[in-house]
This record gives structure tokens, C-alpha cells and sequence, in this order.
């Protein structure tokens, strides 16, 4: 029979904010060596790859996307009335159609297609300050980096890209953790994002392009297809979903390569490296800490009973240093021979992320060019970290040195 959550033993976990990041993962980690399941503020939390990965898989966990502003608190009516289903947070049949529809257009063909843009991008990003041997990466390269190949993904005016870098930026705010003072900003962005997709699809219906919103338009699966308004949506899961993982896991790489310049020369000299790179750093330090699921109804797991509303997040972080699955994971290492099974950091189930293999082939290729033309990378400053309260990771100021290549 099995117990309720609330009847069980388990350690508690509280929700520090200006709790340091590597902190907070040494305390879960030592945990997870002793329990799969903690206790936190808002709910539960599962530690253990096995059971991350139950939760995840576990189609009865809904996403908890959707609710980010009900998690502190938030009331206003504008924004409440203006929520919609998202391809982030839709369950059931709505988001096997909506994935459906859309794979395709999120395919590795079509990642592999901005392959040569995504090189020229980091490349002009870097030439610069290439020569003075110095940088701050984060601002330099990290940051904008994204931008350009969303808008050429897209298929966004280049006139157009400062425009959107503005308006991607203020509605990632939704993820702040000050939420409530950013919402005027948060929602007078997405209206202007909607009215100025809305004006993409319209130019696309006329003039289709090689871009993944014609490919969004002519999706169709026995005569289904996306509306205007779920098109409109698709664009901003993309702006959601591509830009500030991408920005802020490229700068977690580059602050983990230069701790360990003995990986980051080897990635130089054999740039075939670049897709196990990829993934050892995304096993090792992941922008996304963990998901938050909810239980749709009373669900039953390892013998235990949580009932329907129950909070449970996910830790990724936790799950990704298991020593079962991942041998000397402690280790960091970039010619780590794959085990069979993935990282949690893509996460897993129905919301696998979406823009896998973009965002795989953008780090790819940034740890390629980066690597041939920054040798002998290290810090030139102290690395100054977002806050680790809510949403995505990732240093706010990366001051680096270097050796220019020849």
C-alpha cells in the first residue's frame, strides 16, 4: 500500500535564491546519495536519474509552464487573460497534434541547413576584439550570438534583428523573478512580438521562403494545419524556448573550459570532439537545473501516493551526476564515451525539447570556430553569476584572455 507524501520522512530542501548555484547542487547531490525524493517549498523534488526520468516520462505530470506567474503569486488579469495554450505547456491530444504538426520543421535536416550562417555569426562576433586577445564573453558573444540565426531561422528582415534581440529579452522576463514588477513590460513585448509575426506569416502565405515559417505554414497531416494564432505561438516558444538557453549555456561552456584549459586545447586541435563536447557539457553544467511538473490526479510512484495539484520538480542537475548511470561523474570530460543513456538537460517524455538539434548544432559550431581561434583560454576576472532562483542559468560577466591564432 502505498504511504502520502506528507506521511513519509524525507529532507527538506528550501528555496535560497541568493543561494550560490554550485552550493545548492553540492547540498541536492549529497542527498540524492541517500534519498530519491526531498521535500521543498513549493512541493517535492525526485534526485535520482531513474526517478527524473519516471517523473518526466510519466504523461500524468503536467507541465507546469503555464504557471510560472501563479507560482509567486501573481494576479493581474491582463496577463492572466491573455494566457493560451503553448506547445510549452499543452497535454493530451492538443499537444500530440501540435507536435505532430511541427516536428518536421524542428528536424536535424533543417538545424543542419544553418550550419554555415551559425559559423559566419561567431565569426563576426569575434573578429573584433580577436586580436587583442581579450574579451567579455558574455556580452561580446554569448548574448547575441542567438539572435541572428532565430531571425535567419525564421526568416526575419536583418534590419529587423535589433528589434527582435529587444523584444526576445522582455519576454524572458516572464521568468524573473520579480515578475510582478516587469509585467507591463512583459506584456507590451508580446503584444508587439504577435503584431509583428502576424506581419511575418501574412509576407510568408505570399512569398514562401527557406525559412522555418513557411515550413510552419505548410505543415499539414491529413488536411490539419496551424492556424494564424497558434503560428504565432510557435514563434514565441522558439524565442522562449532558442534564445536564453542558448546565450547562457554557451557562456556556463566557455567558464567551464577555461577551469579545465586541458579540455578546451584538446577541443582545438581536434575539433571532431565538438559533439561529445556538446554533450559532456550540457551532462556537466546545464542552464536548465530542473523542470516543474504538476499531478494532474492522485499518481502513485516508488510506493508513494502524491495527490492531484502536488508540485514536483525535476533535478536535472542532480540526476545528471549520478554515478549508476554516469561512471566518475564528478569528472569532466569531453571524450566521455556515451553509456546508452542521455543527459536529463534536453529533458525527456512529451516535452523533450523541441529545438534539440538547433540548439546542439549552434553550441557545436560556436565550440568549433571558438576553440580554433582562442587558445589557451582562461579567466581575466572573476565570473559573475545570474541570480539561481528561477528560470535559465548563466554567467552575467565572463571576462576572458587568450592567445590569437595565427
Amino acid at each position: 500500500m502505498a504511504s502520502l507524501a506528507t506521511d513519509i520522512q524525507i529532507p527538506k530542501v528550501p528555496l535560497i535564491v541568493d543561494q550560490q548555484r554550485s552550493d545548492r547542487h553540492a547540498l541536492l547531490r549529497g542527498i540524492a546519495k541517500e534519498s530519491w525524493l526531498a521535500r521543498t517549498d513549493i512541493g517535492y523534488s525526485v534526485l535520482t536519474y531513474e526517478s527524473v526520468m519516471g517523473i518526466l516520462r510519466d504523461k500524468r505530470w503536467h507541465s507546469a509552464t503555464g504557471m510560472v506567474a501563479q507560482l509567486q503569486g501573481i494576479t493581474d488579469e491582463a496577463f492572466l487573460g491573455r494566457r493560451r495554450v503553448s506547445i510549452l505547456n499543452a497535454e493530451g491530444e492538443v499537444h500530440v497534434r501540435l507536435r505532430r504538426l511541427v516536428a518536421p520543421a524542428f528536424s536535424p535536416r533543417s538545424a543542419d541547413r544553418l550550419r554555415p550562417f551559425m559559423r559566419e555569426t561567431v565569426n563576426s562576433l569575434l573578429d573584433p576584439f580577436a586580436a587583442s586577445g581579450k574579451a567579455e564573453v558574455v556580452g561580446d558573444i554569448c548574448e547575441p550570438y542567438p539572435i541572428p540565426i532565430i531571425c535567419e531561422l525564421l526568416g526575419a528582415p536583418k534590419e529587423d534583428w535589433k528589434l527582435f534581440s529587444r523584444l526576445a529579452s522582455e519576454i524572458l522576463l516572464i521568468f524573473s523573478d520579480n515578475l510582478a514588477q516587469n509585467m507591463p513590460v512583459f506584456l507590451n513585448a508580446q503584444q508587439e512580438l504577435e503584431k509583428y509575426t502576424e506581419g511575418l506569416i501574412e509576407k510568408r502565405r505570399s512569398v514562401p521562403a527557406d525559412d522555418l515559417i513557411t515550413d510552419l505554414i505548410a505543415a499539414e497531416e491529413a488536411g490539419d494545419k496551424l492556424n494564424t494564432e497558434e503560428l504565432t505561438m510557435m514563434v514565441d516558444a522558439v524565442i522562449v524556448g532558442g534564445t536564453d538557453t542558448t546565450r547562457n549555456q554557451l557562456g556556463l561552456a566557455l567558464a567551464l573550459f577555461a577551469e579545465y584549459p586541458e579540455q578546451w586545447a584538446l577541443l582545438g586541435k581536434d575539433p571532431s570532439l565538438a559533439q561529445r563536447a556538446v554533450e559532456e557539457v550540457l551532462r556537466f553544467s546545464g542552464a536548465v537545473g530542473g523542470t516543474i511538473r504538476f499531478a494532474s490526479e492522485d499518481i502513485e510512484y516508488n510506493g508513494v501516493l502524491f495527490p492531484k495539484g502536488t508540485f514536483m520538480s525535476t533535478s536535472m542537475s542532480t540526476g545528471n551526476y549520478d554515478a549508476s548511470v554516469f561512471p566518475t561523474p564528478e569528472t569532466f570530460d569531453i571524450t566521455r564515451e556515451p553509456v546508452g543513456q542521455p543527459h536529463l538537460s534536453l529533458g525527456a517524455g512529451i516535452h523533450y525539447c523541441l529545438g534539440a538539434s538547433l540548439a546542439r548544432a549552434e553550441l557545436q559550431e560556436a565550440f568549433t570556430v571558438l576553440s580554433q581561434r582562442m587558445l589557451n583560454l582562461e579567466l581575466d576576472g572573476p565570473v559573475v553569476y545570474k541570480p539561481s532562483g528561477i528560470g535559465i542559468f548563466g554567467p552575467a560577466s565572463l571576462p576572458v584572455k587568450f592567445t590569437p591564432s595565427r
